[in-house]
């Protein structure tokens, strides 16, 4: 019995031997006379104390929408697709402190300190997109029924840092101006299509050269618009932040009596909430001064 327990160590022994050899010839195999081709790889290492913006659009765009017969001037469907992707985005990044999106682009802000993916933006960005465009097919049919994705959408995407507070926030005003002055161009120019029966030749033509004052009263004094009352997810876009929200539910549970009773169980935690509101003003920022981090490094 001894000797059989002998033999049967010495071979797990031996076992063991033979195990560590083929690590060890593996480890010598993966230091290849091949190995100096990771020195072509760049540094892309994005500057420490700097919020990441990583900005994302949609390639083509313009065909795209037509293809699928978006309804102009906006389409309240590919609107919500759009933010549910983005959504996806930033409960699967949670570093990203607010998200801003209109029309077929979306910007997502990682807060200053995040250390994800070792700050490489080229990680930061292909991963943003990459969750964003599988979320924008994984969610289409929940936003546009049983009509069909003819094809794969593509965004493309680029990565820009910001030193300072004040800069994100000339940013985030920059793109949500973008929003305003667009919208009211393609609310005026489908207008004029839809309503007032020109083509979209003529529609442009009218509109060359006029200033925002000149497309309201056009609005107004030819169909009765009154451009203020147009809806504020179409005018200001959609701006997700990270909120603390309370969700109540109900369960059962059994007393010592063997009694079931209905509770009521309220939890508070971090969701990402949606808002059409402006954020060039002071307001947003002072009801949410938890997005902008210290500017003292």
């Amino acid at each position: 019995m001894l000797r059989l327990l002998s033999v049967n160590f010495r071979g797990i022994t031996e076992h063991k031997t033979l195990l560590k050899l083929k690590f060890s010839t593996s480890s010598v195999m993966a230091k290849s006379k091949f190995e100096y081709v990771r020195n072509f790889e760049l540094d892309d290492t994005c500057l420490r104390n700097c919020y990441i913006v990583v900005r994302l659009d949609g390639r083509n765009f313009h065909k795209f929408s037509e293809q699928h017969n978006f309804m102009k001037p906006n389409d309240n469907r590919a609107l919500g697709l759009m933010s549910r992707s983005a959504r996806s985005v930033m409960e699967e990044l949670e570093d990203i402190t607010i998200a801003y999106g209109q029309s077929d682009e979306f910007s997502f802000v990682f807060k200053r300190s995040t250390t994800w993916f070792k700050r490489r933006a080229s990680k930061l960005m292909t991963h943003v997109a990459s969750q964003f465009s599988s979320s924008f097919v994984y969610y289409w049919k929940e936003y546009f029924g049983e009509h069909p994705l003819l094809y794969p959408p593509s965004f493309d995407g680029r990565v820009v840092l910001y030193p300072s507070n004040h800069n994100l926030r000339d940013y985030l005003s920059w793109r949500q101006a973008d929003c305003h002055i667009n919208n009211l161009y393609n609310t005026a120019f489908w207008t004029l299509v839809q309503k007032g029966g020109l083509t979209t030749t003529q529609a442009e033509e009218r509109l060359s050269g006029t200033q925002a004052a000149d497309k309201n009263e056009i609005l107004f004094s030819e169909f009765n618009i009154n451009y203020n009352n147009e809806s504020p997810l179409h005018k200001k876009g959609t701006t997700l932040i990270w909120e603390k929200v309370n969700e109540t539910t109900t369960k059962q549970i059994k007393r010592p009596d063997e009694v079931e009773t209905e509770i009521t169980v309220t939890r508070t935690r971090k969701k990402v909430t949606s808002h059409s509101c402006d954020i060039i003003g002071e307001q947003f920022w002072e009801e949410h001064p938890d997005i902008l981090e210290s500017d003292q490094c």
